[in-house]
């Protein structure tokens, strides 16, 4: 078991031991880690050295310059600099909620990153201004479009975080694909199969292979199949990757370059810079005061938690899980898989930090 402060303290020393400032450090280590304490461990620490593979491979900026290339009152294009996105994306959405005090709403599309974490972490940003914040990255073709063979989107992934009085916040934070991508790499790491629904094989076919990308498969979209619905997922990533990537000059659709995830590390000839990120933030007091809406919020959040549901379940509002483990995490810790504990012992051992 480890404390949040412990991983957080590691994450930030390994970060300055390729180059990033003490301070680009804390905040990518903060980033990083708010997905462990959330349970989404896919995104977590798990993802360290595939950073570090970055950084060695000469994809990842250790001091980046962050910066505004177009904009207007409201609307942007941020240039992450080859930075990583555990960076780039909380300064930039500093940038979008200082134009939404200003006019109202800020929106704000990046170029030539690299993934950002959990995409809550970003949208929940937005919460202690009264805003509703949005989040959302386009990532390396590992999704195969409904009917397709050819892997075409990435996993990714939109949040939207809104505000509410006494109850905590309505976080929504889905892939758009039927299982996101780490949670492969957790049952290859445990030997274990993948659900129906989540893969299909080189042929189209669906198939519980844990690692379909290996094999020629692919992932597939929120809905696994045509008649469950894959084309509202194609549809859901199809958004993601307009907006993150076409909208800023990024690459997008089958030339993302990929994560150091997956034994993928060669970025082929894109069509755009990095990865591409979308972020906006909305004042609520721009639609009706901000203490109004929130009270509605409360019952609203109040109501959907009260629904009949079936015996021995309850029905949860977005959020509510990732709440509850945040909460056990930080009152008893943080148990992590052999395999992740061996990869950060390994990154110690190479940089001389005690894990």
């Amino acid at each position: 078991m480890f404390t949040a402060e412990q991983l957080k303290t590691f994450t930030q020393h390994i970060f300055q031991s390729i180059g990033f400032s003490e301070a680009d450090a804390q905040l990518a280590a903060k980033t990083l880690i708010s997905a462990d304490l959330r349970g989404v461990d896919s995104h977590g620490i798990a993802r360290l050295a595939g950073y570090v593979r970055l950084f060695d491979h000469g994809r990842l900026n250790p001091k980046p310059n962050i910066r505004i290339v177009h904009e207007t009152p409201s609307t942007g294009v941020v240039d992450g600099d080859a930075g990583v996105g555990l960076v780039v994306g909380p300064k930039t959405m500093e940038i979008v909620i200082e134009k939404a005090k200003n006019v109202g709403s800020g929106w704000i599309s990046v170029q030539n990153s690299n993934h950002f974490g959990i995409a809550g972490y970003h949208a929940m940003m937005a919460l202690e201004h009264d805003m509703i914040g949005m989040a959302m990255t386009n990532a390396a073709p590992l999704v195969a479009p409904t009917f397709s063979l050819e892997k075409m989107l990435g996993t990714n992934p939109i949040a939207v975080a809104v505000p509410a009085h006494e109850e905590p916040a309505f976080v929504a934070d889905f892939a758009s694909t039927a299982a996101a991508y780490g949670k492969f790499e957790i049952l290859q790491r445990k030997n274990l199969p993948a659900p129906l629904g989540w893969a299909q094989d080189a042929n189209g076919e669906i198939t519980t292979d844990a690692n379909p990308i290996k094999n020629g498969g692919a992932l597939l979209p929120l809905g696994s199949d045509r008649e469950h619905g894959s084309h509202k997922g194609y549809g859901l990533g199809s958004i993601v990757d307009i907006f993150s990537g076409v909208l800023s000059g990024a690459n997008y659709g089958p030339w993302v370059p990929p994560f150091a995830t997956a034994g993928f590390m060669a970025a082929a000839e894109g069509v755009g810079r990095g990865t591409g990120h979308f972020f906006g933030a909305m004042r609520i007091d721009g639609f009706r005061p901000a203490d109004e809406f929130k009270g509605h919020m409360d019952n609203w959040i109040r109501r959907f938690r009260s629904a009949q549901a079936v015996e021995g379940k309850q029905v949860l509002v977005p959020g509510d899980p990732e709440r509850e483990i945040e909460a056990e995490r930080l009152r008893d810790g943080l148990d992590l898989l052999d395999p992740v504990v061996q990869s950060l012992e390994e990154l110690g051992k190479r940089f001389g930090i005690t894990l």
